[in-house]
């Protein structure tokens, strides 16, 4: 393969006779700047860490960490929480996914070298349960690509998190993964397949120990203090309700920021495949709380992917009272008229209700004489909740390609509906789809769907139906749910309207 060390072919490395060949190993890059490079002072470091760590997960089987990979001055006292976690765990692999900082390439790269080294030892790579990886999933190659110095500079996302590992978990093996290409898509593919593998080695028990997946990521890069909280406050909160396909489309915008997303996602999907059903934040600060610079800051997270008999929700049901909704209508009304009549538009004032300043999505529904005569919404949690409707009212009125837009002497006979949208969760059955109360969002590739709720109930539709019908809208097959690269993602709305009274239903 291009860019692989292996150049009589992969199954023949790795059958070939190593002892005529010097063993190729990633030696140290950052010791020294990120961390200490004397080993009695790198370990004295990390117990001084790991002593001072008061919060600790929930219980249950740990299968995934986010820890971040800044320097130990600056984000080690994150680092160790997330260590802690593990520590002393029985681990005969550890999977670390980092971002690629320095060279630019479009897939994930598999370190077909030997062994990474650290001032706490060598660390040899796992070169079966590697080479099945690059085998399984289509993006991933064996490469020293984003490993190995290059002309732009040494990575260090994954060697960072090494000495940590070393000193709570003893001896394993390591998986090196280096993501160049961070879409969804090749998020997606990685954890799949991680997963896959994971499940098969687990059933014919040919593994002592467990395997662990470790994300290397920061989260939001020089901002302001403030900035960066409220921005890294909403990764988090995604990240604890499990909506990694909101996670995804926000760092695709940019508008939330993690130099590791993509490692994030992976880590999120592979666990979800083997039974993860907490995601725990057990720490957050920023480089600011350290150097006490708060105008330009990075912002650092531990957090743990838990299997655990425990899933009560982290956060209380999402709820509106009668007036936060009736201002909302209210929004969604202006905002039309404003729109058909042609007048200067302008943006509402703040409410006073902190719940409609929160980011979500939300739809509008514009119905005339019991006839609909727009729809449109936003899925994602992209903007403060009274802005989505103002700005999606607009949107509903005069953008709807299904529809002429709506004409001003329609104003007095129209009907408002909105509903804003619950975190999306991942259906790994479709059985646990309930009509009436469940939305979906159907993605396969580039091709995406979405229908509220309300819809199944309207048209009489069974679940199948309903899955049938959401694959329509995405413009697929419609029997694309049933399809292993398909993405069936549920959520709940809060459903009101101006007219007749609409079902109703809570995250």
């Amino acid at each position: 393969m291009p860019g692989s060390r292996f150049g009589i072919g992969r199954h023949a490395a790795l059958a070939q006779d190593h002892t005529a060949i010097a063993p190729h190993v990633h030696t140290p890059a950052v010791a020294g700047s990120f961390y200490p490079s004397d080993p009695a002072r790198l370990r004295g470091m990390i117990e001084v860490m790991l002593a001072e760590v008061d919060c600790r997960p929930h219980e249950g089987d740990v299968l995934a960490l986010v820890a971040p990979h800044a320097g130990y001055l600056y984000s080690g006292s994150v680092a160790a929480t997330a260590y802690a976690a593990v520590q002393g765990r029985n681990v005969a692999r550890v999977v670390v996914i980092a971002p690629s900082h320095f060279e630019a390439f479009t897939f994930t790269s598999v370190y077909d070298g030997d062994a990474y080294e650290t001032p706490l030892g060598s660390i040899a790579i796992d070169k079966e349960f590697a080479l099945r990886l690059t085998e399984s999933d289509a993006i991933s190659r064996f490469s020293h690509r984003g490993h190995d110095p290059s002309e732009q500079g040494s990575e260090h996302a994954i060697e960072v998190q090494l000495p940590w590992l070393q000193h709570v978990l003893g001896a394993f093996r390591l998986v090196p993964v280096v993501m160049g290409n961070q879409s969804y898509e090749a998020s997606r593919g990685l954890g799949s397949a991680l997963a896959t593998l994971i499940t098969a080695e687990h059933e014919s028990a040919s593994q002592c120990g467990g395997t662990l997946i470790v994300a290397s990521s920061d989260l939001s890069h020089y901002f302001t203090a403030e900035s960066a909280e409220a921005m890294d406050r909403r990764t988090l909160h995604a990240l604890e309700s499990w909506d990694y396909f909101n996670m995804a489309q926000n760092f695709a915008a940019q508008r939330w920021e993690a130099c590791g997303g993509g490692p994030i996602l992976a880590a999120m999907i592979a666990s979800e495949h083997l039974g993860a059903n907490i995601a725990q934040v057990l720490k957050y600060a920023h480089s600011g709380h350290v150097t006490g610079d708060q105008s330009r800051v990075v912002g650092y997270s531990a957090v743990a992917f838990l299997r655990s008999g425990d899933a009560a929700p982290v956060h209380q049901a999402f709820q509106l009272s009668r007036e936060e909704k009736d201002e909302l209508l209210s929004i969604a009304r202006r905002s039309v008229e404003v729109t058909v009549r042609g007048e200067r538009s302008f943006k509402p004032e703040k409410p006073a209700s902190d719940a409609l300043c929160h980011e979500r999505g939300a739809f509008v529904t514009l119905q005339s004489n019991g006839h609909l005569r727009g729809c449109i919404g936003y899925t994602s949690a992209v903007t403060p909740l009274y802005l989505s409707v103002w700005e999606t009212a607009a949107l509903a009125a005069t953008h709807d390609p299904r529809f002429r837009p709506i004409a001003e002497e329609e104003l007095p006979d129209l009907q408002y509906e909105i509903s804003v949208l619950s975190s999306l969760r991942r259906i790994q059955n479709v059985r646990e789809i309930h009509i009436g109360q469940d939305g979906l969002v159907i993605r396969n590739g580039n091709h995406e769907g979405l229908l509220l709720p309300q819809v199944a109930i309207e048209h009489g539709w069974d679940c199948f139906r309903f899955l049938e019908q959401t694959c329509i809208k995405a413009g697929l097959p419609q029997d694309s749910w049933t399809s292993e690269e398909t993405d069936i993602f549920a959520f709940t709305a809060i459903v009101f309207s101006t007219g007749k009274s609409a079902p109703q239903a809570t995250e």
